[in-house]
């Protein structure tokens, strides 16, 4: 099957926390589009080994959860040229009312607003004498139904998308755009090895056709969403093609936000 044409040739993308998971698939099929990416991680050799696995890529190391960190990519961006910003880099640690104190609060904060708030101002100025120019933050679909366990991780994201509607209307009039893509489940491989545990305990089966659709059971497409449509979407996101689209959450979760009351 012939792939649409996103035009994004000639293009430059930083994407944080690329050097695995979701990150990594997002850089793949930039790469794919014939974009020009910077792979960025907290680690040199775990980037040097992400540029390697992809055979493309700048390799970009830098802390970006403090100013002196983040300072070194955004240097890195703008020698560069980048027209891209994927604030793909976050985390969602275990916590709870009970558990989760002050400090752990503010360090969700730190991993998962102000590290994509330290690259925005610092790329702005530079984004805005472009005539065209993306950025698309990565959020959970937490941000507006979140659980009652990991408040912490939730309050944050939904910082994020807070971020982002402001954002939007801060840069109106120019040629950035910017939208949150918000993901439910994803089916990563500690996903599936959890899930596969979880179904042979409850004799579901011992394969993920087996299992899955016990999995998904209350998702309309009856499966979880995998990496490969989240970046998919990204990728849209980041071309020419959405110039329409501002300011938007778009979440992808198969349906399950739908039809919860």
């Amino acid at each position: 099957m012939q792939r649409m044409d996103l035009q994004l040739k000639g293009h430059t993308a930083l994407i944080t926390g690329a050097h695995r998971g979701t990150g990594l698939v997002i850089a793949r099929h930039l790469l794919r589009e014939g974009t020009r990416v910077l792979v960025h991680g907290f680690e040199q050799a775990a980037v040097r080994d992400a540029v390697l696995e992809l055979g493309a890529g700048i390799a970009v190391t830098g802390d970006i959860r403090t100013d002196d960190g983040a300072s070194g990519v955004i240097d890195a961006c703008l020698a560069e040229g980048v027209d891209i910003l994927i604030n793909n880099y976050g985390t969602a640690e275990s916590g709870s009312w009970d558990r989760s104190g002050t400090d752990d609060w503010i360090d969700a904060y730190q991993k998962n607003v102000l590290s994509a708030q330290r690259l925005i101002r610092g790329l702005l100025p530079s984004l805005r004498e472009k005539t065209w120019a993306r950025i698309i933050n990565l959020g959970t679909v937490g941000s507006t139904r979140p659980n009652a366990i990991m408040p912490h991780y939730y309050a944050a994201k939904g910082a994020l998308a807070t971020l982002t509607v402001s954002l939007a209307r801060e840069l109106a009039g120019t040629g950035i755009r910017i939208n949150l893509v918000s993901p439910g489940l994803i089916l990563t491989p500690e996903v599936m090895s959890a899930n596969l545990e979880r179904g042979r305990r409850k004799g579901w089966g011992d394969t993920w056709e087996a299992v899955e659709p016990h999995v998904a059971a209350d998702i309309p497409i009856g499966r979880i969403v995998r990496r490969e449509e989240v970046a998919d979407l990204v990728a849209f996101l980041a071309s020419p093609l959405a110039d329409g689209i501002h300011g938007q959450n778009f979440r992808i979760d198969g349906g399950a936000l739908s039809i919860v009351s």
